[in-house]
């Protein structure tokens, strides 16, 4: 008797578009159904239902594992995850860590239990090892955070060169003491927008003052609390790149609870160009990742490897860009700070 994985070998498909055939869900191109029901008939399979209902390895749902659900930077990744999703007849649960790795861990657990048919993980602060482990049993996407010396499917920005992007910006417009204000040093994506900052200075040999960089945690309290910091010092500065917009809007406030003006005392720059950053005033300069692009790449990836087609060891790096804005003003001739 012809089994599924039959089929599948004949009509040269994955045994989940077979699967979706029988069940006529719609996400299949004619072509394929086409190929897939002469398959059916020339080897005169016969599904067994309730088998099938009870064996069945997919649930035609997908697990996106976010950090924190109350940064506003993940909606537009989260939609575009979404709309590919739909597309295909999935469905998109949603897991908030909280910034907890050990929630991270846990969220794994759904993929041995068989109750999502993969998962996207917009945070990567899980054990590398454990990781890589389970990526190698079931599908398994990292977006916007990587992991270093992975295999696993990643979309992501280079991070190092939009950080340096950015601080290089700083430095045309004549300004020599810049801050950083960084995100959590246990994250990767706050390590390499600090090298990129660290790196523009090293090549426009400034001097990289130890002072002038403050870990913050992604939440515009941070930036706000962490920028009268700066502004206190007997040498303040006169720019300030934050790690994200969030940060960078705080930064803002701060400089003008001080009786500051931005960007004619302290020029500011974020990072991801939320909807906030062109809203705010003085509107934000920022390095603008393609959000609503990385969440499609991402579902993109993760249809292929939970279909059986070549996904795995894809690394895409999606293109940034500065946006210029108000909170920088024009071009100097001369030097500042």
């Amino acid at each position: 008797m012809a089994s599924i994985k039959d089929v599948a070998k004949r009509a040269n498909v994955s045994t989940a578009t077979v699967s979706r055939v029988l069940r006529n869900a719609g996400n299949v191109t004619e072509e394929t159904r086409q190929r897939v029901l002469e398959a059916i008939e020339a080897l005169n399979y016969q599904p067994n239902v309730l088998g099938r209902y009870l064996r069945r390895m997919e649930t035609e749902t997908v697990l996106v594992v976010v950090p924190d659900i109350t940064n506003p930077f993940f909606s537009k990744v989260l939609r575009g995850i979404e709309a590919v999703a739909l597309k295909h007849g999935y469905q998109v649960l949603l897991g908030d860590t909280q910034n907890d790795a050990r929630l991270e861990e846990q969220y794994l657990n759904v993929l041995p239990q068989r109750q999502v048919d993969g998962m996207i993980f917009l945070t990567a602060r899980i054990r590398k090892e454990l990781m890589e482990e389970m990526a190698r049993q079931f599908p398994i996407v990292l977006a916007c955070e990587y992991l270093e010396g992975t295999d696993i499917p990643t979309v992501s920005i280079d991070n190092i060169s939009s950080a340096r992007k950015a601080t290089e910006h700083l430095i045309r417009l004549g300004h020599r003491r810049i801050a950083h204000l960084s995100g959590p040093m246990n994250i990767i994506l706050s390590r390499d927008r600090l090298r990129g900052y660290q790196q523009a200075l090293a090549q426009h040999e400034l001097e990289a003052d130890a002072a002038l960089v403050q870990e913050g945690d992604f939440t515009y309290e941070s930036g706000y609390n962490l920028t009268l910091k700066l502004l206190a010092l007997e040498k303040p500065p006169t720019a300030i790149f934050a790690a994200n917009d969030e940060m960078a809007i705080g930064a803002i406030k701060a400089v003008r609870h001080r009786g500051g003006r931005v960007p004619d005392d302290v020029a500011v720059v974020g990072f991801d160009d939320i909807q906030m950053a062109s809203i705010f005033e003085p509107s934000l300069t920022t390095i603008a990742q393609p959000m609503f692009e990385i969440g499609q790449k991402a579902m993109e990836l993760l249809l292929a490897l939970i279909e059986g087609t070549s996904a795995r060891r894809r690394q895409l790096v999606l293109p940034d860009r500065l946006v210029i804005r108000d909170s920088c003003g024009g071009e100097r001739s001369g030097q500042r700070g």
